[in-house]
């Protein structure tokens, strides 16, 4: 106060100019017990601390073309859903947020646990999150990891990655769709392309689209079924781990054990078709062209259907699992047609020597949560048809089958036998499979199978009778047996008398309903070429 101011005058009001107040750094905390979430983002302005104006921003329209500058970076820190959570990225200021309509920058690389999500784009209307524009990079270990994390229900796989534009038009209201649009990546070995949309919404969100791989490891899909995928099966194997899979499948046993996971069958629906143009698998089995149209609809899942070349033929089937049904119901319709013997076995010098096709059908309905359970209390029917065919115990070696070898061995010695008609009509109830007609017509003997093999226990007990045609003679007069597991199979002579002659084509002879039946696998166009036709019909008289 000056001595020029009156003493008795009222104070006056206070005021201060400030110039800038600088933003430097911040830190956001999220703990969520639904997602089993704690993490850590530490903000910071990137380069020199923000003016404030910068961090606040003010509420306006701007050009729409106009993309927002990145300004701060992000350091996230924790646990998501049980899992470590890193991750790095970049956002837009808050002017840009405040905007109706600038689009927001966002950039982002984070990783829980080895599966890892990539992006960079924006965010339209960010105030009212109306939607993003992102190029989206997804990998990990499987693609069933991703459920955790997006809460959209994919298969086990081997290893993955993929590369895509997301388009989101969100609605919290209403509905919401994601357009995964182009991706490009990898399953395992095999690529994989094309587009897929995920609508939210009652009774369930719905994914729909068209994936395809121009080079398909059959390997590849073995996750689906239970079976491991080779070289990257371990890292399908730690997938499962951290889920907290065993894995169940006995020492002792061929059929996968592996569940399928019904219980989350109910959380989307899909109508999604898939091909796969070149098909590997090993070396040499020729399959081509697969393709499926999948539809899962409130736990009820179907292949319908599930197709693809090999050998020349085709394998037509379609496949329905209940999985509202607890435990799961199964029926497998399978129709196998033309399939060429020389291209099933290209390898194999001997079989270029035959012009013999195989066909058949296989209907079967089971119960169970796996492959395993399904065949182990199976109900139906399979029947196969080979005809021109060539059996050698060199063979049976090639293709591994020691019993074969031995089988061979004991009936035909070391010879190279034409197999005119191999015929199979088997009933399958409560997951044993008898054989209403087993049989094998050769250039030297005829040939009848009898007995079981169960697929709930995995045991075999197989009686083969062979019996010499005509002045040829064959190397065995009395029966053989086949026992033990699929795995561990063994063979050897059954003691006791010979087989009478006439014995084997007198019990063929009377198998004349199962026989006709066989006759359905022929192709009219075949006409009287295939051998199979004449003996089954003579056997029908």
């Amino acid at each position: 106060q000056d001595k020029n101011t009156d003493p008795n005058a009222k104070p006056s009001a206070w005021s201060f100019r400030l110039d800038n107040i600088l933003f430097d750094q911040g830190r956001i905390a999220i703990d969520d017990k639904v997602s089993k979430a704690d993490i850590t983002i530490l903000v910071d302005p990137l380069g020199k601390p923000l003016p404030f104006s910068e961090v606040t921003g003010t509420k306006g329209k701007a050009d729409k073309s106009t993309v927002g500058d990145y300004v701060f970076g992000l350091k996230a820190q924790g646990r998501y859903n049980g899992e470590p959570l890193t991750g790095t990225g970049k956002i837009g200021g808050m002017l840009a947020l405040r905007s109706e309509s600038t689009p927001f920058p966002v950039q982002a690389d984070f990783r829980s646990g080895n599966t890892r999500v990539a992006f960079s784009g924006v965010v339209n209307e960010p105030m009212k999150m109306g939607g993003v524009d992102l190029r989206l990079k997804f990998s990990g270990d499987s693609l069933g990891d991703l459920y955790d994390l997006t809460g959209v229900l994919l298969p086990d796989t081997p290893p993955f990655e993929t590369d895509g534009r997301l388009v989101a038009k969100i609605d919290a209201e209403k509905s919401s769709v994601f357009d995964y649009r182009g991706f490009n990546g990898r399953i395992g070995d095999s690529d994989i392309h094309g587009s897929l949309t995920y609508t939210t919404g009652k009774p369930r969100p719905k994914l729909e689209g068209d994936v395809e791989s121009r080079q398909l490891r059959l390997a590849d899909l073995g996750p689906l079924i239970g079976v491991d995928s080779g070289k990257d099966a371990e890292q399908s194997k730690r997938s499962e781990q951290r889920k907290g899979e065993k894995n169940v499948q006995p020492a002792d046993k061929v059929l996968p054990y592996d569940r399928f996971e019904t219980d989350k069958w109910d959380v989307m629906d899909a109508d999604v078709r898939f091909k796969g143009r070149r098909i590997e698998h090993g070396g040499s089995l020729p399959i081509s062209d697969l393709s499926t149209h999948i539809i899962l609809k409130n736990a009820d899942l179907r292949l319908q259907p599930l197709k693809f070349g090999l050998a020349g033929g085709s394998i037509v089937s379609n496949i329905h699992l209940e999985g509202d049904k607890k435990p799961m119901q199964g029926r497998a319709d399978i129709q196998a047609r033309r399939l060429k013997l020389k291209e099933l076995m290209p390898d194999v010098e001997l079989m270029q020597k035959t012009l013999g096709e195989l066909n058949g059908d296989a209907d079967i309905r089971g119960t169970g949560n796996s492959v395993a359970a399904l065949l182990g209390n199976s109900n139906g029917n399979l029947k196969l048809l080979m005809n021109d065919g060539l059996i050698s115990r060199n063979l049976m070696e090639i293709v591994g089958l020691n019993v074969g070898n031995y089988i061979v061995g004991q009936i035909f010695g070391d010879d190279e036998v034409r197999v005119n008609c191999a015929a199979a009509n088997l009933n399958i109830a409560n997951g044993v499979a008898r054989p209403q007609i087993f049989a094998f017509d050769t250039e030297n003997a005829l040939i009848n199978v009898t007995g079981t093999a169960s697929f709930a226990s995995e045991q075999l007990d197989l009686t083969i009778d062979p019996e010499s045609k005509g002045i040829r003679i064959i190397t065995l007069r009395s029966p053989l047996y086949v026992r033990g597991t699929f795995k561990n199979p063994q063979a050897g002579v059954k003691p006791g008398p010979l087989i009478a002659r006439g014995a084997v084509a007198a019990a063929l002879a009377t198998l004349v309903t199962p026989a006709a039946a066989l006759l359905a696998l022929i192709s009219p166009s075949e006409g009287e070429a295939n051998q199979c036709r004449t003996i089954l019909t003579q056997m029908k008289q």
